[in-house]
């Protein structure tokens, strides 16, 4: 029914905003994430999933497209709803949720709260295929960089680094500048750890 909303930013919370549209405020539910994207802006916009139930309608905004689609891809396995899907995206970028569920690592979302690891293996085995061939195109990191990143991932795991802050400062540093080499990405990895 929405696509989109475009307006002034009322109110931010890591939970939700309030958006300003020619003097209507709606509240709308995010992700961390979307919320890390909009924090310092005005005005933003956000793409809509729009909920009704028996006892409620409810928004859900997104800082683009991509986090959108695979929103509604988790909600739609079942014995996932709306709150656990944000949480997801709440607690792995949009990316990092992908790689995982393509690469059918379940341990990667069984270590967002709230997912056990009946759940996290349902979602793999429902999405794996679905997000392919549906054309989802992660934003940041190409598949070129996956094995590179892997290597990387590996090694820092190795020198005793949490395995999800490695990951996220891997996807920062990939997404600054690329590397010839292995060793290249782990140094300057390891300076932003």
């Amino acid at each position: 029914m929405y696509e989109y909303f475009s307006g002034k930013l009322a109110e931010k919370n890591p939970t939700f905003v309030i958006m300003d549209i020619q003097g209507i405020g709606y509240l709308i539910n995010i992700s961390l994430n979307t919320f890390e994207k909009i924090k310092e802006k005005e005005t933003a916009k956000l793409f809509i999933h729009f909920v009704v139930r028996e006892d409620a309608q409810i928004l859900y905004g997104f800082a683009d497209e991509n986090e959108r689609f695979l929103f509604r891809a988790l909600i739609s396995v079942s014995g996932v709803g709306a709150n656990t899907a944000r949480l997801v995206l709440s607690s792995l970028t949009t990316d990092e949720a992908y790689n995982a569920i393509s690469g059918g690592d379940a341990a990667v979302l069984q270590s967002v709260k709230g997912i056990g690891a009946k759940t996290a293996q349902r979602i793999v085995v429902d999405l794996k295929d679905k997000l392919i061939k549906q054309g989802f195109i992660p934003d940041k990191i190409g598949l070129s960089h996956n094995t590179m990143k892997n290597e990387a991932l590996s090694g820092l795991l190795i020198l005793g680094f949490n395995k999800t802050t490695a990951s996220k400062v891997l996807d920062k540093v990939l997404k600054q500048s690329a590397f010839d080499s292995v060793e290249a990405l782990i140094k300057e990895a390891l300076k932003n750890l």
